[in-house]
């Protein structure tokens, strides 16, 4: 009698089950990676914001205006006399401390699990927008201020003031910009947890 020989052609139990478990390593390594990215932009806005203040604390300069031939008088520009700039301080400030707190937020959640929940996250949304506006109108109005020490304004009679003040608008200059810089990165920072958002509300 001749025997017949069976041949399974099904993989073996572990072939089958290796695409699962590289997709579920795979899915765990990019849900412990949000939080990273959303630590190291909370971070770099901090930098940002912090040197920003720096640097307009210390534009100060003080330079002798000859007002009358053979007379002149000691005269200083500093941030604390244009109002756009103490709100634009004010706005660093309180976004300074916003990434403090919402670092701290996400090194804890680095530590968990399950990452940043979606009450957490919804919380980051909110406050990032909010802080997104107060940044932007904030650098808009010191922009405003800025263009005008520069370019002057010759139908209110407004004279050019960088030319005289030059250190001074330099350094004011150099902190618009990071503030401009702190504001993208907030904008950042709400497309980022506005995905993340969705993600997690779409995953339930």
């Amino acid at each position: 009698m001749g025997s017949h020989v069976s041949v399974s052609t099904s993989p073996p139990p572990a072939a089958a089950q290796q695409p699962v478990k590289q997709s579920a390593v795979l899915s765990q390594y990019k849900n412990n990676s949000h939080p990273v990215v959303d630590l190291a932009l909370r971070v770099f806005l901090f930098i940002t914001s912090v040197v920003a203040i720096i640097v307009m604390l210390i534009s100060k300069q003080t330079k002798l205006i000859q007002v009358t031939p053979g007379h002149a008088i000691l005269l200083t520009g500093k941030f604390s006399y244009i109002p756009s700039f103490i709100y634009l301080i004010t706005a660093l400030s309180v976004v300074c401390l916003y990434s403090i707190i919402t670092g701290a937020l996400s090194v804890l959640a680095l530590m968990k699990p399950g990452g940043i929940s979606t009450k957490l996250q919804f919380h980051f949304v909110m406050f990032d927008a909010l802080l997104l506006g107060i940044m932007a109108s904030a650098t808009g109005a010191a922009t405003g201020v800025a263009y005008t020490g520069i370019k002057g304004n010759s139908h209110t009679g407004w004279n050019k003031m960088c030319t005289t003040y030059d250190s001074f608008c330099f350094r004011a200059a150099a902190s618009i910009l990071l503030s401009l810089i702190s504001s993208i990165t907030i904008l950042l920072l709400v497309l980022f947890s506005t995905h993340m958002l969705y993600k997690k509300t779409t995953r339930r």
